[in-house]
């Protein structure tokens, strides 16, 4: 699907989509739990239905109605089971060790760029503690044997999806385990993220800020009812939308005292619209594809530092990054770990989406401040995330043509 936005501000209220980093771990916690689980989520995108079709596939019944999924846990699991990703990283970081931990075996399939991103250390980790774990294809995993219990132990500084991952799958061994994380933890806040969804079902891990320690009598306990947040890394959009429109448009249902790391949208956007010069984005790595449209509007040069990770997403977001702004005539200089932006005026143009929905998006809100149109190909990729973003764009008073 391609599409044409007319330059114009946007303005009037809009509420935040579900976050899906917190559906995927409600979800999770729930087909592991005791008894029935309701999550209210108002909205669904496709990350958030390939962690359903996971767990399905593994033996939970995950009904979704009128924003209600209601959740019948795994009450045995079955074998040989067929689970389809999609082009997720969070179901799959998350799920690959708990399908280790139920045991039974399993093939995952992966779509998109999904196959080349990496799942080192924690393929190894999980094969030292008994998963048997094989490539019969680039795009397919299998999954035999099962993991027992014991010492963990992981790099800290690579991906707390793999932190999670295992965090949801020692509780369902039966005995003693620890993780231990090695180096400097990043993305502190979505691993709290875990802790706190795991909380919520009855689990609180001790954890001495290096070491996690699993009882063996730990278990999810189901609180019946659930709630999943607003979604800060969604609302960026809206949020660099305000600031492009001047004001006039209100971003609603979001938690002030979220763990998503991306909630620090609002003072980075503030703070590179004030022409401060780096931008951390270690922590926030989601963040750079609207966050450079912004430093292409605001004073003076902007950099994004210690961005290795964009590599590696649904594109090469560095590079794609890159290229959104300039085919929109914004210089940009692409840098080993992130990017320079140099802050001017936006005058149009075409995008390719590159099959990422956050380049997509962000082309779209670059719209708002363009000199002409702007033209984007393959914008259902924003889909994967946030299904109606052009709907509510035009309710905003967007022009799609």
């Amino acid at each position: 699907m391609n599409i044409s936005i007319q330059p114009q501000p946007l303005k009037g209220k809009i509420g935040a989509i579900p976050s899906k980093s917190a559906a995927h771990r409600l979800l999770i916690c729930a087909a592991l739990a005791d008894r029935e689980t309701r999550i209210y989520c108002p909205a669904l995108s496709k990350d958030i239905e390939a962690t359903v079709q996971c767990l399905n596939a593994l033996g939970a019944n995950i009904t979704y109605s009128k924003g209600l999924f209601t959740v019948w846990p795994i009450e045995s699991v079955k074998e040989n089971a067929r689970l389809d990703c999609g082009e997720s990283g969070s179901t799959l970081r998350f799920l690959l060790p708990v399908v280790c931990a139920l045991g039974g075996g399993a093939s995952i399939k992966m779509h998109g760029r999904l196959p080349k991103r990496p799942l080192s250390p924690l393929w190894e980790e999980l094969e030292a503690h008994g998963a048997m774990l094989s490539r019969p294809t680039e795009d397919t995993i299998s999954v035999g044997g099962g993991l027992s219990v014991g010492a963990y132990r992981i790099r800290a500084d690579i991906s707390s999806q793999y932190i999670s991952g295992l965090l949801f799958a020692l509780p369902i061994l039966d005995g003693k385990s620890s993780l231990e994380l090695e180096g400097n933890i990043e993305s502190a806040g979505y691993i709290e993220m875990t802790r706190q969804a795991q909380a919520a079902f009855g689990l609180d891990i001790p954890f001495d800020g290096a070491r996690f320690e699993i009882a063996s009598a730990a278990c999810y306990k189901s609180p019946g009812d659930a709630e999943v947040e607003g979604d800060w890394s969604n609302a960026a959009f809206w949020l660099a939308a305000k600031l492009l429109s001047g004001g006039g448009l209100e971003v609603c249902g979001l938690r002030q005292d979220s763990l998503q790391g991306d909630k620090a949208v609002v003072e980075l956007i503030e703070n590179i619209s004030k022409g401060k010069a780096v931008v951390d984005v270690k922590n926030v790595p989601d963040l750079v594809p609207v966050l450079s449209v912004v430093a292409a509007v605001s004073p003076g040069k902007t950099e994004f530092v210690n961005g290795a990770r964009l590599r590696i997403k649904e594109s090469d977001r560095i590079a794609s990054t890159c290229r959104m702004l300039r085919a929109l005539g914004a210089e940009c200089e692409e840098k080993p770990e992130g990017l320079v932006v140099h802050g001017g005026k936006l005058l149009g143009g075409t995008v390719d989406g590159e099959n990422d929905h956050r380049i997509v998006m962000s082309a779209a809100v670059a719209a708002i401040a363009c000199e002409k149109p702007v033209t984007i190909i393959g914008a259902q990729a924003a889909d994967k995330s946030y299904p109606a973003f052009f709907e509510d764009y035009k309710k905003l008073g967007g022009k799609i043509l």
